[in-house]
């Protein structure tokens, strides 16, 4: 996975060399940057893309191609919760250290967003040449598994049937419990990161019944009409909804 080039590149930056962290699943502001730095520039760019395992990382394709086609220009390093453990200060430290020279661009979750600062400014990297794109703003460190739900109740709600990574699974679905809460809660081992309806970690599509969604700051309008939806906002209006995230 990812786009790695063969050639490894130099630690002494150049003039227009960037480096770019992001976090969680989507196409948070930063990710616009690779395109236009390597069609309007000389510079070289390495990003650092963060999510929770290898399911969530959504833009996998778009940036193999981009990386292919420029091989000595873009470095697309991945970052997975699951293998790598929590993004902490000294971890990501020790993967950035070779790129403190460049100009940094940070968008994601909060608690990312400081863990990536922090480590830069313990490097040595000026305060000035770190930006931080504030897409959303995360209530919790969603990294953080102990956040999630352990006991939601059936009530008198509804049944969801889900079908992800070929597995299909029914669970009861409360009426005012968002979709995302109640897999976990079963232990189905749904993507997620911000459960604020702002990154499209747990987007899913609809294609039986019925549900509404509390908040969403991602998906378009034609996403709707496809029926895509934001399991962490979604609550059912039917008794019934079928689920799929292929």
């Amino acid at each position: 996975m990812g786009g790695r080039p063969a050639a490894t590149y130099p630690r002494a930056p150049r003039a227009g060399d960037r480096l770019l962290v992001a976090g969680a699943r989507g196409n948070p502001p930063v990710l616009s940057i690779p395109n236009s730095a390597l069609a309007g520039g000389r510079g070289r760019v390495v990003l650092l893309y963060a999510n929770r395992d290898e399911s969530s990382v959504v833009l996998r394709d778009e940036l193999r191609t981009l990386a292919e086609g420029h091989p000595h220009r873009l470095l697309v390093l991945h970052w997975l919760e699951s293998l790598q453990g929590l993004p902490t200060v000294d971890r990501l430290a020790a993967v950035l250290a070779p790129y403190t020279g460049r100009e940094a661009f940070v968008c994601g979750p909060e608690p990312l967003m400081d863990a990536v600062e922090q480590a830069l400014r313990s490097l040595g990297a000026p305060g000035d040449r770190i930006h931080r794109e504030r897409f959303f703003s995360l209530g919790a460190d969603d990294f953080d598994t102990t956040t999630v739900p352990r006991g939601t109740a059936a009530g008198d709600g509804g049944t969801a049937e889900v079908e992800l990574d070929g597995e299909t699974h029914t669970v009861a679905w409360p009426p005012a419990t968002p979709l995302l809460d109640v897999l976990l809660a079963a232990g189905v081992d749904a993507p997620f990161s911000c459960r604020e309806g702002a990154c499209s970690a747990c987007t899913c599509r609809v294609v039986a019944g019925e549900v509404k969604m509390l908040r969403n700051d991602v998906l378009d309008d034609q996403d709707i009409t496809e029926g895509y939806v934001l399991a962490c906002q979604a609550l059912p209006l039917t008794d019934r909804v079928e689920i799929t995230y292929s």
